[in-house]
């Protein structure tokens, strides 16, 4: 992982360690086991973000809950030649076990010829984050942003203290997700990432990315009226900050998505995502990492219905599943020309 991070500074490329050894083969007897050492290796958060933010794309971390999903993730990847971080919550964990989750992630990134992270997405506690970094993660992130400014630095720099000599990077959160159009200011401020409270926190707490709320949220429903981002604010975190800045709740919802799943049975009325113009100005506000996970769930749920309603007869779960696979990668290929990230790697 140190060796990956000297030569990206030494040469100052981003993600090409392989073709750069490739091209020392002739010189250096041992460049193939060397090659091999490093394309099997996991990189962190940290190695895929900062070249990102200086570069002025961002990298999509999608979260996974299966096989179907991790597949989805790193076939786009390859397709697209882009970095790709595979997100993986505490949900998902409970849902299909940390050993399990993690060695299907694993095995996709470390098999992968672009560079790939797996990372701890929206870890609620210290014990979630050491458990996740014993296992193998090079990413986590620990959000207190529902705790007081004073209590979220503290488990966010002990997180930090545990992760970094592990070579494992650290992300935060402060603020909170939430739509804002119906808040009033004081309401906004109490929910939105003050600048300066943040460039405060980054400092104390040595995070490799902070996430910011700036108006958005989880899940499909994410605003009643017209999206309103607040640009200004994030804005000016961007220039008091210059570490890479995360979007979470970022997903589109993409009306071709909402109309297949309605199709075929779906009740999703009102469903709203946030606006891929939004997208493309916050990353040019400094965000170099960007969230999504609905638009997966959507994608997967909408092409089930579908092979079910048209396949009645159908119950090979590799038939039904294969399709749902498809459409999310092709998803995750959108999000990654989205970004700026195809052809990053």
């Amino acid at each position: 992982m140190l060796f990956f991070s000297f030569v990206h500074t030494l040469l100052g490329i981003t993600n090409s360690v392989p073709e750069f050894l490739n091209k020392c083969k002739p010189f250096i007897p041992f460049t193939v086991n060397i090659q091999f050492r490093v394309e099997n290796l996991l990189v962190t958060n940290k190695d895929l973000l900062v070249p990102a933010r200086k570069r002025g794309y961002a990298v999509g971390a999608f979260n996974v809950n299966n096989l179907e999903a991790v597949l989805a993730v790193s076939e786009a990847a390859a397709d697209e030649k882009s970095p790709a971080i595979i997100a993986v919550t505490p949900s998902a964990i409970k849902y299909a076990g940390l050993s399990y989750i993690s060695k299907i992630a694993k095995t996709a990134a470390e098999s992968s010829a672009v560079p790939m992270s797996l990372h701890l997405d929206h870890g609620e506690d210290y014990d979630i984050a050491s458990k996740c970094v014993a296992t193998g993660f090079t990413s986590v992130m620990i959000d207190g942003s529902h705790l007081k400014f004073e209590e979220n630095i503290a488990l966010t720099k002990r997180v930090v203290d545990l992760a970094h000599p592990k070579g494992v990077s650290v992300e935060a959160e402060l603020g909170r997700l939430a739509g804002v159009e119906e808040k009033t200011v004081e309401e906004k401020e109490a929910i939105l990432t003050d600048p300066d409270s943040a460039k405060e926190f980054v400092q104390r707490t040595g995070v490799d990315a902070l996430a910011v709320a700036v108006g958005t949220s989880h899940g499909a429903y994410k605003f009643k009226a017209e999206p309103k981002l607040d640009f200004e604010r994030l804005k000016t975190i961007s220039m008091k900050i210059d570490l890479p800045l995360v979007l979470h709740g970022a997903s589109s919802v993409p009306a071709w998505i909402i109309e297949k799943a309605s199709k075929y049975g779906a009740e999703l009325g009102g469903a709203k995502g946030i606006p891929e113009d939004h997208i493309k100005k916050a990353i040019g506000f400094g965000i170099a990492k960007i969230n999504i996970d609905t638009d997966l769930r959507l994608a997967f749920t909408a092409t089930v219905r579908e092979v079910l309603m048209n396949s009645p007869k159908e119950f090979d779960p590799r038939k039904i599943l294969g399709p749902a696979k498809d459409a999310m990668k092709e998803v995750v290929k959108g999000k990654m020309r989205l970004f700026g990230s195809s052809g990053k790697a």
